[in-house]
């Protein structure tokens, strides 16, 4: 059997399914036996007031549904909806693959995996701003 294993910091705080869970005062590892468990270390956590682009605003999404903040047939659909968005201006085939394996990871309903394909495009998404400068 497979399982995850976390590698917490002392007083690292994980969300496993909703529940928010605080390491005590020394380094430990958890292995999350139960497939399909929805887990987002909350050191990796976009915040409310950090949603001002467009991948940060679908990576929430998908946070949201792992916090169980969000309904899962709407939470799909935003997903799918912001995702096929953000494959007009990610036109590169790297973006492009990632699009399409956080596309998949969504239909499956392995929305860690999709968080963690779409969480790679936000250095790309600041490049692309700075490149373009601030807004007029």
């Amino acid at each position: 059997m497979t399982c995850l294993v976390l590698k917490l910091g002392p007083r690292e705080r994980v969300l496993v399914n909703g529940a928010v869970i605080e390491n005590g005062e020394r380094r430990s590892r958890l292995s999350i036996l139960t497939a399909n468990a929805n887990i987002l270390r909350l050191r990796d956590a976009i915040r409310p007031d950090e949603v001002t682009t467009p991948v940060r605003r679908v990576c929430y999404i998908a946070q949201l549904m792992l916090a169980g903040d969000a309904g899962e047939l709407e939470g799909r659909h935003q997903l799918m909806r912001g995702i096929e968005q953000l494959s007009h201006v990610f036109l590169d085939e790297d973006s492009r693959g990632r699009l399409d394996a956080a596309t998949v990871a969504v239909k499956h309903g392995e929305i860690y995996r999709a968080l963690k394909q779409l969480r790679t495009l936000l250095p790309r998404e600041e490049r692309l701003i700075n490149i373009a400068g601030p807004a007029a």
